[in-house]
Protein backbone atom coordinates (compact mmCIF):
# COMPACT_ATOMS: atom_id res chain seq x y z
CA UNK A 1 0.00 0.00 0.00
CA UNK A 2 1.26 3.44 -0.89
CA UNK A 3 0.84 6.30 1.55
CA UNK A 4 1.92 9.91 1.36
CA UNK A 5 3.27 11.84 4.33
CA UNK A 6 2.61 15.57 4.45
CA UNK A 7 2.26 18.46 6.87
CA UNK A 8 -1.20 18.68 8.36
CA UNK A 9 -3.32 21.80 7.99
CA UNK A 10 -6.33 23.05 9.91
CA UNK A 11 -8.53 21.33 7.30
CA UNK A 12 -7.20 17.97 8.52
CA UNK A 13 -8.17 18.41 12.19
CA UNK A 14 -11.55 16.67 12.01
CA UNK A 15 -9.95 13.71 10.22
CA UNK A 16 -7.21 13.47 12.88
CA UNK A 17 -9.66 13.28 15.79
CA UNK A 18 -10.67 9.62 15.20
CA UNK A 19 -6.96 8.69 15.25
CA UNK A 20 -6.50 10.43 18.59
CA UNK A 21 -9.59 8.62 19.87
CA UNK A 22 -7.95 5.30 18.94
CA UNK A 23 -4.71 6.36 20.62
CA UNK A 24 -6.33 7.55 23.82
CA UNK A 25 -8.37 4.34 24.06
CA UNK A 26 -5.14 2.48 24.90
CA UNK A 27 -3.60 5.16 27.13
CA UNK A 28 -4.79 5.01 30.73
CA UNK A 29 -3.78 8.59 31.51
CA UNK A 30 -5.93 10.30 28.88
CA UNK A 31 -9.62 10.48 28.05
CA UNK A 32 -10.70 11.40 24.57
CA UNK A 33 -12.62 14.67 24.40
CA UNK A 34 -13.02 15.88 20.82
CA UNK A 35 -13.24 19.56 21.76
CA UNK A 36 -10.09 19.38 23.90
CA UNK A 37 -8.17 17.48 21.23
CA UNK A 38 -9.45 19.86 18.51
CA UNK A 39 -8.15 22.79 20.57
CA UNK A 40 -4.79 21.04 21.05
CA UNK A 41 -4.43 20.33 17.35
CA UNK A 42 -5.37 23.93 16.55
CA UNK A 43 -2.63 25.15 18.90
CA UNK A 44 -0.15 22.78 17.24
CA UNK A 45 -1.05 24.13 13.81
CA UNK A 46 -1.00 27.83 14.77
CA UNK A 47 1.99 29.98 13.93
CA UNK A 48 4.90 29.43 11.62
CA UNK A 49 5.56 25.78 12.45
CA UNK A 50 9.22 26.37 13.24
CA UNK A 51 8.92 24.77 16.68
CA UNK A 52 6.14 22.26 16.00
CA UNK A 53 5.38 19.62 13.41
CA UNK A 54 2.18 17.74 12.66
CA UNK A 55 2.68 15.05 10.03
CA UNK A 56 -0.13 12.97 8.55
CA UNK A 57 -0.23 9.87 6.37
CA UNK A 58 -2.93 9.36 3.83
CA UNK A 59 -3.74 6.75 1.18
CA UNK A 60 -4.04 7.26 -2.56
CA UNK A 61 -7.81 7.45 -1.98
CA UNK A 62 -7.30 10.35 0.44
CA UNK A 63 -8.05 8.45 3.66
CA UNK A 64 -6.08 9.81 6.61
CA UNK A 65 -4.53 6.71 8.25
CA UNK A 66 -1.81 8.03 10.57
CA UNK A 67 -0.39 11.04 12.34
CA UNK A 68 2.54 12.12 14.47
CA UNK A 69 3.38 15.38 16.21
CA UNK A 70 6.57 16.85 17.64
CA UNK A 71 7.58 20.06 19.37
CA UNK A 72 10.91 21.53 20.32
CA UNK A 73 12.35 22.21 23.76
CA UNK A 74 15.70 23.26 25.10
CA UNK A 75 17.59 20.42 26.76
CA UNK A 76 20.07 21.51 29.40
CA UNK A 77 21.25 17.89 29.61
CA UNK A 78 22.25 18.00 25.94
CA UNK A 79 22.97 21.71 25.74
CA UNK A 80 20.90 21.80 22.56
CA UNK A 81 17.42 22.02 21.19
CA UNK A 82 15.67 18.66 21.25
CA UNK A 83 12.16 17.63 20.30
CA UNK A 84 9.43 15.64 21.98
CA UNK A 85 7.43 13.28 19.77
CA UNK A 86 3.76 12.84 20.64
CA UNK A 87 0.62 11.38 19.20
CA UNK A 88 2.13 8.77 16.91
CA UNK A 89 -0.85 6.70 15.86
CA UNK A 90 -1.73 4.60 12.84
CA UNK A 91 -5.32 3.57 12.19
CA UNK A 92 -5.75 0.03 13.55
CA UNK A 93 -6.81 -1.21 10.08
CA UNK A 94 -3.52 -0.03 8.57
CA UNK A 95 -0.96 -1.14 11.16
CA UNK A 96 1.94 -3.32 10.09
CA UNK A 97 2.35 -1.50 6.77
CA UNK A 98 5.36 0.65 7.81
CA UNK A 99 3.24 3.80 8.11
CA UNK A 100 4.50 4.44 11.64
CA UNK A 101 8.07 4.15 10.36
CA UNK A 102 7.33 6.64 7.60
CA UNK A 103 5.79 9.12 10.04
CA UNK A 104 8.77 8.86 12.40
CA UNK A 105 11.12 9.31 9.44
CA UNK A 106 9.25 12.49 8.48
CA UNK A 107 9.57 13.80 12.05
CA UNK A 108 13.26 12.84 12.03
CA UNK A 109 13.78 14.78 8.79
CA UNK A 110 11.89 17.79 10.18
CA UNK A 111 14.06 17.76 13.30
CA UNK A 112 17.30 17.23 11.42
CA UNK A 113 16.55 20.16 9.09
CA UNK A 114 16.33 22.36 12.21
CA UNK A 115 19.61 21.14 13.71
CA UNK A 116 17.84 19.08 16.35
CA UNK A 117 20.01 16.14 17.36
CA UNK A 118 17.78 14.36 19.85
CA UNK A 119 14.20 13.14 20.03
CA UNK A 120 12.30 11.84 23.03
CA UNK A 121 8.82 10.48 23.55
CA UNK A 122 6.53 9.20 26.24
CA UNK A 123 4.73 5.89 25.77
CA UNK A 124 2.15 4.13 27.89
CA UNK A 125 4.03 1.47 29.86
CA UNK A 126 1.21 -1.03 29.25
CA UNK A 127 1.23 -0.54 25.46
CA UNK A 128 3.45 -3.53 24.75
CA UNK A 129 2.78 -3.39 21.00
CA UNK A 130 3.81 0.27 20.87
CA UNK A 131 6.87 -0.27 23.03
CA UNK A 132 7.98 -3.18 20.84
CA UNK A 133 7.54 -0.96 17.77
CA UNK A 134 9.69 1.81 19.27
CA UNK A 135 12.38 -0.69 20.23
CA UNK A 136 12.38 -2.04 16.66
CA UNK A 137 12.96 1.55 15.50
CA UNK A 138 16.08 1.90 17.71
CA UNK A 139 14.46 4.01 20.43
CA UNK A 140 16.15 3.45 23.76
CA UNK A 141 14.52 3.30 27.18
CA UNK A 142 15.79 5.49 30.00
CA UNK A 143 15.60 5.45 33.77
CA UNK A 144 13.52 8.65 33.72
CA UNK A 145 9.92 8.68 34.91
CA UNK A 146 7.36 11.20 33.73
CA UNK A 147 5.59 13.15 36.46
CA UNK A 148 2.78 15.62 35.86
CA UNK A 149 1.09 18.35 37.88
CA UNK A 150 -1.94 20.38 36.91
CA UNK A 151 -1.80 24.15 37.24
Amino acid sequence: MSVTIKDATRKDIDRMLPLLEQLFSIEADFTFDPEVQRRGLSLMLDGCGKHRAVKIAYTEEGRLVGMCTAQTRISTAQGKISAVVEDLVVDRDFRGLKIGQALLAAIHDWASARGITGLSLLADKHNTQGLAFYQSQDWETTDLVCLTKKI
